[in-house]
């Protein structure tokens, strides 16, 4: 199945590793490096440049998504 990540993003749920909310995840200093270093290593891929409210983790991208993770997850059911 694939779902709709927003924009004209779209993925196989089977490639997800991970949803996570930004607000709650990035507080923790270890998300925050990774998010850095994945930036750094150009594999982050922005959906568009709204508020960022999650993001999702493959094993070859991390994409920042205007989507919550509630919205995300209806999505993937």
């Amino acid at each position: 199945m694939y779902i709709h990540l927003g924009e004209s993003t779209v993925l196989q749920d089977r490639d997800i590793i991970g949803i996570f909310d930004m607000d709650t995840s990035t507080v923790n200093k270890a998300t925050r490096d990774y998010l850095a270093k994945a930036e750094k290593d150009k594999r982050v891929e922005y959906v568009n440049y709204d508020l960022p409210k999650s993001f999702v983790i493959t094993d070859r991208k991390v994409y920042v998504s205007p989507l919550n993770t509630a919205t995300l997850y209806k999505r993937s059911k």
